[in-house]
Parts: C-alpha cells; structure tokens; sequence
C-alpha cells in the first residue's frame, strides 16, 4: 500500500489515540492509589510498584521496540503495540489482586512502548517532510492534553465510578487505533538486513532496568546500594557500547551520537520532561495546600495550563529543523523564569498566569524534542532514533517523579510552600543551567562553521548588510575573498555549467539520432 493522504490520515488518527492512552495511564492512577490499596487488600511500598511498573517497562523496551519497527514493519508493530496494550488494560480492569495488576501494568507498558517509537518513525515516513512536523506535533498535542489532564480524569473517574474506569477507557480506544493503523501503509528501513541484534538489544535492556530501578528506587536505599547499581549500569553500556562498534547490524549506529542537533535536542529534552513531571506533579498540588482550593476548583483552575500545554504541541510542529536548537534553548530559559515566578508568586492571579505561560513553553519543549529529532535523522532509521530519544526522556520522567518525592516528604506534603517551592526552584536550576550550556554550544558551533567557512560567511553578512541584489560589491567581494575562494567559485561555476550541458548533449544526441534514422528510412 502506498502513501496517500487518506493513509496518512489513518496513521495520524492511530498514533494520535496510542499516544492519549499511554500518557493518561501514565499520570491518572497517582491520586486513586489509596482507593486501589483499600478494594485490593494492599498497602505499603507495594502499591507505588502500579506506577513505576508501568513507567520502567516502558522506558527500558522503547529502544529495542523502535529498531524492530524499522527492521519488521512500522504499521506492524504499531497494531501490535495497540492490541497488547488494549488486551493488558482489560486485565488492569478485571485484577482481583495487587501482583495480577503490577504485571499486567508492566504487559502495558510493553505496549506502549511499542507505540510511541514506532508511531513516530511512521509519521515520519508516511508524510513527506514538509507535513510530517505538523502530523507529528497534532498527536503530541493530543496526547499533551492527557498529560496534564491525567490526574483530574482519573480522580474523577475513581470518585464518580471506580478506578478500575481508567483501564475500561483504554480498551475501546486501543481497538479502534489498531483498526485505523492497519488502514495505513506500511514501512521498512530498506537499507538494513532484517537481522536482529539480540545480544545489543538484551545488553541495553539490561542496563537501561538497572538505571530505571536505581533511579525510581534509590531513595529507599542505602549508598552503597545505590553505587553499586550504578556501577553495573555503567559496566553493562561499556559491553554494549564495544559490542555495538563490532556488530554488523546494530541495534544502535554509534554514528547517531555524533549527530550535535540529535544529542543537544535529546538531552535537552530530557531536561524539559523532568521539568514537566515536576510541573503536573507540583502545580495542581499547591493549588490545593498552599491556597486551598479544594480538587474540583483546582481541577478548573489547572484547565488553562493543560490546554496551553495541549496546544503547543502543534506550533512546535512548524519549528523548522535547522532553528530547533535555537528554540529550545529559548524555551528552557523561559521555563527557568516562569518555575521561578510560581516559587515567588504572592497572589493566586500571579501564580495561574504563570502557570499557563509554563504550560506552553513545556509543551513546546517536550513536542520540540519528538519532532525536531526526526527531522535532523534519516528517515530510515526513524524508529532507532525516536527509540533513544524516547528512552532517555522517559528515564528523565522517573528522575524528576524522584526528586518529587525526596522533596515532599510525608510530614509537610507536597502542597506546602516549603516543598514546592524547594521543588520549582531546584527545577528552575536545572532549566538555567542547560540552557547556558545549550548557548554555549550554540555559539561554538557557529564559531567553527565560520571558521570552516570564513568567505561564505563574510558574503552572507555583507548580503544581509547591503542587500543581495547589488551587483556592484559583487567584484569587490571576490577580491577581498582571496585567490583560494575565487578558484573554488571557478570551479563550482565550471561544475554548474557542466551540468548545464549535460541535457543539452543529450537533447542534441537523441535529435541527431532522429535524423539518421529519417535519412535511412529514406535511402531505403
């Protein structure tokens, strides 16, 4: 099946639904874990695993999941990313106790991350490049409207029927995703032998668990624990880096970490979702302790920051490719300020407006970092590029839900000044800090490409100085630009007037053939 508009549609519309589902299971289960302890007999540590099995599952299997889409099929491994995230939420709905509902939690984590990678490199393939950012930034936004919304639909899907609701929600959604992708075309990486790196692909499994456990539970460890986890984290990705160098087929081509914009986007997006996951966790909270609004006026008062969130993601999608660094830098340092604000707000006014200002710049940030990446990759390797990505923001999610809770502690709660405040200002910190680091190798990365190309640059300032259309500079230039630029230009007008001649040959080739077949149609 080729590419046509209305597949393209079908694939919007399948990753659009995918993506509302895993970000609303993701966030809209934190307020209802008292009432699943009370209808489960649970209680403890044990119920933050509803949680954090969901979200380690998903972060570890989204770098492997991304590659197999390449390799065996996007649209194929979207539908079954679907159906088993459906199949795994009917048995969240239907668990009759704590164990049967953690695994099944980890079974949709699985599917989701089949989803995210996969869903993304197919709408970078099935949209040609002047569409795929705007297709892209749509399903963002509609899964940004579930991120920020996530936490009031499930309160008030727990208190209005049951919190076994939020899992019924995803079974007919996940179904109809699955009918609309199977409607779309499919998609290979046609360059790369479908041979599967297993011993990569279970190396990097194994060190990205071992990172996410460390971070999501570390604070209830020891030191020693904790370096130790590190240590065997850090020993697994030495294995998989050197084993990756050797590999015919990779998992990961190394070359993808010299690509600056793909590594400056990924970590800067790693920063912007921790920033995020402080932001819903934080905001909605202090709204209800440190001003007392009780959780329907609060869930109202949230609207306008989600909405904001929700609709930056199609805005970030017209970001063209070459300007997303720039963007983002402008973007983090915005967030500083606004994160800033809210710790320092003295009215409820103040502190919403800021809010919904931090709701379009993390909005855009996050969608930035999905659709920017796949635009400075090659499209053939869509699906290994959002795999990393993906997985290093998820990762980031599970740090800043940890520093989340090592700041609010149980004897003054997260709504209390003290704790939020600390949390925003900490944040704050770090959006300033990588965004300095981001202008900074913004400006060395300029540096050396004048210095690679110092006459080009000289022409382009003078252009935009004098105008380009004067042709009296023009001589003037070539002068100042020395005798190496003025043969380099030779030598390009020589190439340009070669490939000018070119079709002319070949017209005059194929007209003069014409003629000697005429002449000997009419000697014969």
């Amino acid at each position: 099946m080729t590419s046509t508009p209305t597949t393209r549609r079908w694939a919007l519309l399948a990753m659009s639904v995918g993506v509302f589902c895993i970000q609303l299971d993701a966030f809209a289960l934190n307020l209802a874990l008292p009432q699943i302890g009370r209808d489960l007999h649970a209680g403890g540590a044990g119920l933050q695993w509803v949680t954090s099995a969901y979200l380690l599952s998903t972060g570890t299997l989204m770098l492997g999941a991304g590659r197999l889409g390449d390799l065996f099929g996007r649209r194929r491994l979207l539908i079954l990313g679907l159906a088993v995230f459906g199949a795994s939420s009917l048995v969240c709905a239907l668990a009759p106790t704590l164990h049967v509902l953690v695994g099944a939690r980890v079974a949709q984590g699985a599917g989701a991350a089949m989803v995210m990678p996969v869903g993304l490199s197919l709408l970078t393939n099935v949209y040609p490049s002047e569409l795929r950012g705007r297709a892209t930034g749509r399903a963002l936004g509609i899964g940004g409207i579930a991120t920020a919304c996530g936490p009031f639909i499930g309160s008030a899907l727990t208190d209005a029927v049951s919190w076994r609701a939020v899992f019924w929600l995803n079974v007919p959604f996940a179904a109809l995703g699955a009918a609309w992708a199977s409607r779309t075309a499919e998609s290979y990486d046609t360059s790369a032998p479908r041979r599967v790196d297993w011993r990569g692909l279970a190396t990097a499994t194994a060190a990205l668990v071992t990172i996410a456990v460390v971070v999501d539970r570390g604070r209830h460890w020891q030191w020693p624990v904790i370096l130790a986890g590190l240590a065997a984290a850090a020993a697994l990705l030495t294995w998989f880096v050197r084993h990756e160098r050797v590999a015919a087929s990779p998992l990961v081509e190394l070359t993808l970490f010299r690509n600056g914009p793909y590594v400056a986007l990924t970590l800067a997006g790693a920063v912007a979702n921790t920033a995020t996951v402080m932001f819903l966790f934080v905001v909605p909270l202090t709204l209800q302790g440190q001003w007392d609004l009780s959780v329907a006026v609060a869930g109202i008062a949230f609207l306008a920051p989600a909405l904001a969130m929700a609709l930056a993601g199609p805005i970030a999608g017209r970001v063209p490719p070459p300007a997303a660094v720039r963007v983002m830098t402008i973007c983090l340092g915005a967030e500083a300020v606004v994160l800033a604000c809210l710790a320092w707000s003295s009215s409820l006014g103040v502190y919403l407006v800021a809010a919904t200002v931090g709701g379009v710049v993390l909005g855009m940030a996050n969608s930035l970092t999905l659709v920017a990446t796949q635009g400075v990759i090659r499209p053939e390797r869509a699906g290994e590029a959002s795999g990393v990505t993906k997985t290093v923001i998820t990762v980031a999610a599970g740090l800043g839900v940890a520093l989340a809770g090592a700041v609010a502690d149980q004897k003054r709660g997260v709504g209390s000044e003290a704790a939020s405040d600390t949390a925003l200002q900490i944040t704050a910190l770090g959006c300033m800090a990588t965004c300095v680091i981001l202008a900074v190798w913004l400006g060395a990365h300029e540096r050396r490409r004048r210095d690679a190309c110092p006459a080009d640059h000289e022409t382009a300032s003078e252009e935009r100085r004098r105008g380009a259309g004067s042709l009296a500079v023009r001589p003037a230039r070539a002068e100042r630009a020395g005798p190496a630029s003025h043969e380099k230009k030779t030598r390009m007008a020589g190439a340009a007037m070669g490939r000018l001649r070119r079709p002319v040959r070949r017209a005059v080739k194929v007209a003069l053939g014409h003629r000697r077949g005429d002449r000997s149609t009419r000697s014969e």
